[in-house]
């Protein structure tokens, strides 16, 4: 488990010990119940929202797609956690991509 202070730290943290609480008192523990389908849901749900906010006009519309870009983010841990895949993970699977362009990356995943 991380013990940084990073928000997307603690809240990984946080949804990991949801896997053991009631899912009468917490939202996390009802959708980790629910699976893949109810948590991909969400996420589609929550990403179609932040490209929504995104296309608002002025500072509201940009502090609309950072709370959006919050919800995406932690429907993102959510399925993570439940599919076992730490946060760390993703940020070495991301380092990994450094130094290579998209387009050779796309493709090596294709071959």
């Amino acid at each position: 488990m991380p013990t940084s202070n990073r928000p997307i730290d603690l809240l990984e943290q946080i949804i990991e010990a949801r896997k053991q609480a009631t899912q009468e008192k917490s939202y996390t523990a009802k959708l980790l119940a629910a699976g893949v389908e109810k948590i991909g849901g969400k996420i589609i749900e929550e990403a179609a929202e932040v490209v929504e906010a995104a296309g608002e006009p002025d500072e509201a519309g940009r502090q609309h797609t950072i709370c959006e870009a919050g919800d995406v983010l932690y429907h993102l841990l959510v399925l993570l956690a439940w599919r076992g895949v730490t946060f760390a993970e993703v940020e070495a699977e991301l380092a990994r991509r450094f130094g290579v362009s998209g387009i050779e990356e796309k493709a090596s995943r294709n071959s």
